[in-house]
């Protein structure tokens, strides 16, 4: 069985098409664990036709990362989704994911290629020194939960790479899956952020920029990887 984690905090309006999309899978063996990291109001309980296997936490606010782990600590299936509430997965996604791990027993998690409102991001190949580079790999990849180390809780950013980097330490290993996958739909408040990489280049520097490589550094120096 695939348990599907979704962590909630604040803004839950696409917390209805997010799981309306899950309700439609092919794949139809998977539990939804929907975790309110401390929202004020609380996010509203909804009924979604096709969802029988669904179960909803509420915790004080700690985080994306802490938010997580806790709804892996109650899942019971044997793969892990961490889907947040404004990605929207395509009808096929449970299945090719599953399919991915199912045809590879020698990893420990696929990922695919989806879709940042208008930008595509494509799945690229496997590549241990590209990771060590660069988060290339979201955090919607589907892992097999004995191989899952948990996220740090302690990070502000990069809590996805972190997480990739932490099972490449202990040997594990990802594979691509090349469909477009799932889209997130670009809201105010959304925990993922993309800005163009010619920004990065610029000679002066975005608040964002220095945030970003900050966050860089602190993720360097844990995994002691040379900038």
């Amino acid at each position: 069985m695939i348990s599907i984690i979704i962590p909630v905090y604040g803004d839950a309006h696409t917390l209805p098409r997010c799981l309306a999309a899950i309700a439609a899978q092919a794949e139809r063996d998977f539990e939804v664990i929907i975790v309110d990291d401390g929202s004020t109001p609380p996010v509203e309980r909804i009924e979604v036709p096709g969802l029988t296997k669904i179960r909803w936490f509420r915790r004080p606010h700690a985080g994306a990362p802490a938010a997580r782990n806790f709804g892996a600590a109650q899942a019971s299936g044997a793969y892990l989704l961490f889907c947040d509430a404004d990605v929207v997965l395509v009808s096929r996604a449970l299945a090719a994911f599953k399919r991915a791990l199912v045809e590879h027993l020698d990893v420990s998690y696929a990922y695919a290629s989806f879709r940042f409102g208008w930008k595509r991001f494509a799945a690229l190949p496997f590549d241990a020194d590209r990771l060590r580079r660069m988060p290339y790999i979201h955090t919607t990849s589907l892992l097999r939960r004995v191989d899952f180390p948990g996220f740090d809780p302690s990070l502000q950013r990069f809590q996805d790479w972190d997480l990739w980097l932490t099972m490449l330490m202990r040997g594990k290993s990802g594979v691509p899956v090349h469909e477009t996958l799932f889209t997130i739909v670009h809201t105010r408040g959304t925990m993922s952020r993309w800005l163009p990489s010619f920004v990065y280049q610029l000679p002066w520097k975005t608040r964002r920029v220095r945030a970003y490589e900050r966050a860089r550094e602190r993720l360097f120096r844990k995994h002691g990887i040379s900038a």
